[in-house]
């Protein structure tokens, strides 16, 4: 067998099929190979782009993709999520409608950013050359409203090899593009172009990958039922633009774009094992978990493995990410990004945080209560609202790191645990349990790793690469010895992970 009918067999045998449970696992592995990499394709063209262009240029690209940020966030009418969370499994009769909104959407987006771009820039942030790149990144939403609205059933079917593909076209397309355009012209615009020739990729893939050929015509009736399950989506959406961006706007607004670019940066490589598996756990397990609403006990079980596997890998990620920072960022960025890296520490705890709390959104989705999200997230605005600006002050972005990190851990995840377990007939004590044994193996393998980096005689790339290897080695170690003296067993999980993947 050529190797590449043995691709196309492995492709085969990993197109997700069977019951829910094996279909679930199939779309994970999908999902979590798309992640990996479309994550490398991202983070390695910011990586190219800073070394490139620096971070004063990269400032005035976060002003714009914040600015965008708002605007999408505050128009989010949570179609998709409606549709999936619907138990029919033919949606056609939706889909014209859901086209028309969306294409309404993206007109106005473009339109409002069209307009308030010159008050964004100049005014907000005193930045005048970030008012074209603000008006430049409207093209986005608008080419994306004229998707094939038929991508939405690669989510509720599970089908998330199609996903593969649509979204890694866009991610090759943009790093295609923008590092392309870096290389001859060094400046912001080279995000920009990479950015919309992404989407024009995603919509030309979206008509050639599902069938589905939409027309313009509105059902009022079904526009009113997608609204009212959405309407809770539109206002968490807000809010988390609030709390999850509203402290980059601060930072850029209150500092300069030079410590925005910072802190960008250092959240989105801080955060990305945890974006990742954010990712995988609401796109896979909100659909699997609305098939299994009706089943209290198989919920329980399904959220307890998926919290089982999220804390596993989010505990060694945040504390690994920590402990090596100084050798990433001089390594990926050069000398210019050091004063970035205490914030970048903080940071991987942030990621933490976030990896084990989305967990529950989909639970509460899956079960008709998106307003759980909704009002814990208006709680979380107005606490980083009270803290923000003393913290910053005091601190600079290091204290902006602390502001949101220490929200989280203290009011905001105790309460996502209290309202698990109320919502699902969950003991508190079986969800914390979770968190004990991934971080009893993840502690002292940070220790390990941040004491071997500042003895280590070599560079900074070496080291990283060392360091990495030996963080992987003592936590596997340190599972298999807790696996040994105690109850705790992930092994039998990743086993049905195989045996699923094998079917």
């Amino acid at each position: 067998m050529s190797p590449l009918d043995e691709l196309r067999a492995l492709v085969e045998r990993l197109t997700p099929s069977g019951g829910t449970a094996e279909r679930t696992v199939k779309s994970a592995a999908w999902l979590a190979s798309q992640n990996v990499v479309g994550r490398g394709l991202q983070l390695g063209f910011l990586a190219v782009l800073a070394r490139l262009i620096g971070p004063g240029e990269l400032g005035l690209v976060g002003i714009g993709l914040l600015t965008l940020s708002a605007t999408r966030r505050f128009t989010t009418i949570g179609l998709n999520h409606a549709l999936i969370q619907k138990v029919e499994d033919d949606i056609d009769g939706h889909l014209n409608t859901t086209w028309v909104l969306e294409i309404g959407r993206g007109v106005l987006i473009s339109a409002v950013l069209l307009l308030v771009a010159p008050f964004v820039g100049e005014a907000f942030f005193g930045e005048p050359r970030a008012v074209r790149l603000i008006q430049a990144l409207g093209l986005s939403p608008l080419i994306l409203g004229f998707r094939n609205p038929g991508i939405v059933y690669f989510q509720k079917d599970l089908d998330f090899h199609k996903q593969f593909v649509y979204k890694i076209g866009g991610d090759t397309t943009q790093f295609a593009v923008g590092a392309g355009y870096a290389l001859v012209h060094p400046t912001a615009w080279a995000f920009v172009f990479g950015f919309v020739a992404a989407d024009v990729a995603k919509l030309l893939i979206s008509y050639a990958i599902h069938g589905y050929r939409p027309s313009p015509s509105f059902d009022l009736d079904v526009a009113k039922e997608l609204v009212d399950y959405g309407k809770w989506l539109t206002g968490s959406s807000i809010l988390y633009f609030l709390y999850s961006e509203g402290d980059d706007a601060f930072v850029g607004w209150f500092l300069t774009p030079t410590a925005l670019a910072y802190y960008q940066y250092t959240y989105r490589f801080s955060n990305a094992p945890a974006t990742e598996l954010t990712q995988v756990i609401t796109s896979v397990m909100f659909p699997a978990f609305s098939k299994l609403q009706s089943d209290e006990e198989e919920l329980r079980n399904a959220f307890g493995k998926t919290l089982r596997m999220a804390t596993l890998i989010a505990f060694p990620s945040a504390i690994g990410i920590a402990a090596v920072a100084p050798e990433f960022i001089l390594t990926v960025f050069g000398e210019e990004w050091m004063p970035a890296v205490p914030a970048m520490q903080v940071l991987a705890f942030y990621g933490l945080m976030r990896a084990i709390a989305r967990t529950f959104g989909p639970v509460w989705e899956a079960i008709g209560r998106p307003d759980y999200v909704t009002k814990l997230s208006a709680l979380r605005v107005l606490l980083i609202a009270v803290f923000i600006y003393p913290m910053t002050d005091a601190f600079g972005i290091v204290g902006t790191a602390l502001t949101v990190t220490t929200i989280f851990v203290f009011p905001m995840l105790p309460l996502d645990v209290y309202i698990t377990s109320r919502a699902i007939d969950m003991p508190v004590r079986s969800i914390a349990y979770e968190f004990v044994y991934p971080l009893l193996a993840s502690v002292p393998m940070g220790l390990v790793v941040w004491y071997l980096g500042r003895i280590s005689p070599f560079g900074s790339l070496v080291s990283l690469i060392l360091l990495v290897a030996v963080g992987v080695a003592v936590f596997g170690v340190n599972v298999l010895f807790l696996q040994l003296v105690s109850g705790w067993n992930v092994t039998t999980d990743f086993q049905r992970i195989y045996r699923n993947l094998a079917a």
